[in-house]
């Protein structure tokens, strides 16, 4: 089973979404299909021996829509100037997708921009402008694409000011029916909005109404095709003498519902402005090193292998390694810390991290699209076009939500027409309100602006959302598993206690064990060395240097032979531990792993070692308690080491003597009780725990993203942050019920009283002021979303 993620253009509300799941659900060899409007992306798990990934593109196409799908080949970004509606995407969409070498093409509206996947042995960028030219546009590198999308936002302010301009004269003579002149001029007014401004909702209309579907365009060009054609028979006399005109309410609708998308597109760039603010850190030229000297070159023409200079206050333009010289560096954009970290010869750095001072020569490991950048781009976008579970609510009303309100439309009509014999005038406005106050919109934004928004708060912190649906399962979780080492730990040893015998000077023993243990390779003796660097001790010169597998070392120096090791080397050596007995039992039961220091046949002293717990780990574990989340440590140590870490962990419980093997059991035994279970780990030998839990979080995992395994990537190795994940998925969660509150209550009140069910007591909604709560229904759905982000503050 193959699972792809294609862009969709060309989608207007809800309906549109649930029409393409619908059509690509039901092909044979699919077994999941899932549409996000506001990413405009289509989530597709299929079986590629049963269907292509052409054929299913072939049939979003057919619907009316535009496709953009991952291949193993070339992939291309490019701002697109001269769109103007959901036409204009479909067309450009199609054009590019007539080239066999192009599998997939995905153009964005609101950003204005285009993201293809082609075979780079057959096309290069040069031959996709060519086709972007020949299809009308232009196309512009993606340098320009944040100038591409304040054009979109200057043009749809531009057609919002034009439509004002033109509907305010109408709006202020249009009680006077009896000059004929004035009634042209509104008739002129009227005519150019409504086939300029309103032209993108017939095309909108068509496009779905020739595929056998209805969404919001049909309802907007529905309403005010209604009110602009019933005035224009009545200026024609063709409705009898002195029926009343008003070309007010078609120029107005379309005044407020531009105004609306206008104001919806901003708000919805500010909800994505977290993944755009990481694409800004990418460095666009780099300073190339070469034998023949320095030159400033792209920072795509950079290969792996080439050496640049990075100065201070630049961003490094690669993933590399340092090969000279030496400066902090700034590494939020990737840990979420606002300390800049030293690197020095040896250490890696990562492109688009700001060089604070000092210069560096680094030499290119990973370019392109294999940076972390790259990698954190694709991460997100992927999460930000998945579907959470809640969603399916909205997407089950949408399915039937158009069709209904044309009923309710023609309802209204009949009752005030038929029944309450109200005159044909105002029976008409009522149903022309009921149409255009209706949003499905509100609805279908309602999870994915909120979940584009958490995800751009938790990348804030270093936190990587592989799936938008990871967010809500992290919300409702009720279990968290936790591994031992590396996750609670800091996964390697470290020496906690060093007793010596009476008599003799403890500095002189660290001297003498770590005179032994600097010639072995064991982790044990290599805490000891570590242990007396931080002390200021250097080893001496030993002699004779051997080392007994399983039992420990022996070596001579300064006329001495030393023994160290554990209980069993000190018993071949014949020597007696009764000196130092109590204090090693004492140990020993605190699940310390032992190391005996013996000179000559004399024992001198013990040290012990522990895997300690993290800084943060028993801070992190008493929130997740608090937040009343079950947490449970799995580990391979025996229960007596387990249950001393647990203890001072805080866990409320232990599974110890578990294999990597048998944790994915563990967490199987969780969910039968039908419990929501997470998993943390390290991502190495808990894939496959992490891919069977609900939730599962990498932690850790630095700049390796791609390869973990999980729903959530953490970079930083704190588990904080698993804390922090789960507030804002909390967070997220609370916030995508709030739009669906709104987005069901505005339609709930705000239908019945453009029907004219409270004109009884003087409450009614003239048609234009309908369509200017329907714009803004969707507006204030996105903006409470864009509250989201001020969660960060408390994280």
């Amino acid at each position: 089973m193959t699972t792809i993620s294609m862009k969709i253009t060309g989608m207007s509300c809800a309906n549109c979404a649930a029409r393409i799941e619908k059509e690509i659900g039901k092909q044979p060899g699919v077994s999941t299909a899932a549409v996000n409007l506001a990413m405009e992306e289509l989530v597709v798990s299929f079986d590629e021996t049963a269907v292509s990934l052409e054929e299913i593109a072939g049939s979003v196409e057919k619907l009316g829509y535009g496709v953009i799908r991952p291949e193993p080949a070339g992939e291309l970004t490019f701002g697109v100037r001269g769109l103007h509606c959901a036409s204009c995407v479909n067309r450009l969409e199609k054009k590019l997708l007539e080239e066999p070498a192009i599998s997939a093409a995905i153009v964005n509206l609101a950003a204005e921009t285009g993201f293809v996947r082609f075979d780079p042995q057959r096309l290069v960028m040069a031959d996709i402008f060519a086709m972007v030219h020949e299809a009308g546009y232009t196309p512009v590198e993606l340098c320009s694409a944040e100038a591409s999308a304040d054009d979109a936002l200057r043009l749809q302010l531009k057609w919002f000011l034009f439509c004002l301009a033109a509907s305010l004269p109408i709006m202020f003579t249009m009680g006077i029916h009896s000059n004929r002149a004035v009634t042209q001029f509104n008739l002129l007014l009227a005519t150019g909005v409504q086939f300029s401004a309103g032209l993108t909702f017939y095309r909108g209309a068509w496009s779905a109404l020739k595929n056998r579907s209805a969404n919001m365009d049909v309802l907007v060009a529905l309403g005010t095709s209604a009110a602009y054609f019933y005035s224009l028979l009545a200026y024609a006399g063709l409705l009898g003498p002195h029926r009343e005109m008003f070309f007010e309410t078609s120029a107005m609708l379309i005044t407020f519902i531009r105004l609306g998308q206008y104001l919806e597109a901003q708000a919805r760039g500010k909800a994505g402005e977290a993944l755009k603010k990481l694409l800004h850190l990418q460095a666009d030229k780099a300073r190339l090193v070469t034998g023949e000297g320095e030159r400033e070159v792209p920072a795509s023409r950079v290969r792996v292998g080439d050496v640049v200079l990075v100065r201070p206050g630049q961003a490094i333009p690669v993933d590399g390694e340092v090969i000279d010289g030496s400066g902090a560096v700034d590494e939020s954009m990737v840990t979420g810390e606002s300390l800049p970290v030293e690197k020095k010869v040896g250490d890696a750095v990562t492109g688009a991290t700001i060089n604070k001072n000092g210069v560096l020569r680094v030499r290119a490991t990973r370019v392109g699209e294999a940076t972390l950048l790259f990698q954190i781009v694709r991460m997100v976008r992927e999460a930000q076009g998945d579907k959470a579970p809640i969603q399916r609510f909205a997407d089950a009303v949408s399915g039937w939500f158009v069709p209904a309100v044309l009923l309710l439309s023609l309802a209204t009509f009949s009752v005030w027409f038929y029944t309450l014999h109200a005159g044909f005038l105002p029976a008409f406005r009522f149903a022309i309100a009921v149409v255009v106050i209706a949003c499905p919109c509100a609805m279908g934004l309602a999870t994915p602006t909120a979940i584009m928004v958490g995800s751009g708060v938790a990348l804030a912190r270093g936190i990587l959302v592989k799936k938008g649906s990871a967010l809500e399962s992290i919300s409702r979780m009720q279990v968290l598993l936790l591994d031992k080492t590396g996750t609670l730990t800091t996964g390697q040893p470290t020496m906690t206690d060093l007793a010596a015998v009476a008599g003799v000077d403890p500095a002189r023993l660290l001297e003498c064990l770590i005179t032994a243990e600097s010639h072995s390779t064991h982790p044990l003796a290599q805490a000891a060395v570590r242990a007396a660097e931080e002390a200021g001790i250097k080893p001496g010169a030993a002699t004779d240097f051997e080392e007994r597998g399983g039992l420990g070392v022996t070596c001579t120096y300064e006329g001495f032979r030393l023994a160290v090791g554990n209980e069993r080397l000190m018993d071949d050596e014949g020597i007696s531990l009764k000196a130092l007995a109590d204090k090693a039992r004492e140990l020993a039961s605190a699940g310390k792993p032992l190391i005996y220091v013996a000179a000559g046949t004399t024992l001198v002293g013990v040290a012990a070692f522990a895997d300690t717990l993290k800084p943060g780990s028993a801070k992190a574990v008493a929130e997740l308690r608090r937040m009343g989340i079950h947490t449970c440590m799995i580990t391979g140590d025996l229960a007596s080491v387990a249950g001393i870490v647990a203890g001072q962990a805080g866990v409320d419980s232990f599974e110890a003597c578990v294999l990597p093997e048998r944790k994915q059991e563990v967490v199987r035994g969780y969910q039968e009780c039908g419990m929501i279970t997470g998993m943390v780990g390290d991502g190495i030998n808990d894939a496959p725990a992490l891919a069977r839990a609900d939730i599962g979080i990498a932690i850790g995992c630095g700049t390796d993203v791609a390869k973990e395994t999980g729903d959530i990537v953490l970079i930083r190795n704190d588990l904080l942050d698993v804390v922090r994940a789960i507030a804002i998925g909390r967070a997220t969660l609370a916030k995508v019920k709030q739009n669906l509150f709104w987005a069901l209550f505005y339609n709930i009140l705000g239908i019945p009283v453009a029907a004219g069910l409270l004109s009884r007591y003087g409450v009614t909604l003239k048609p234009e002021y309908a369509g200017l709560a329907m714009a803004f229904s969707s507006v204030s759905v996105v903006l409470n979303s864009i509250l989201l982000k001020r969660v960060e503050r408390r994280l």
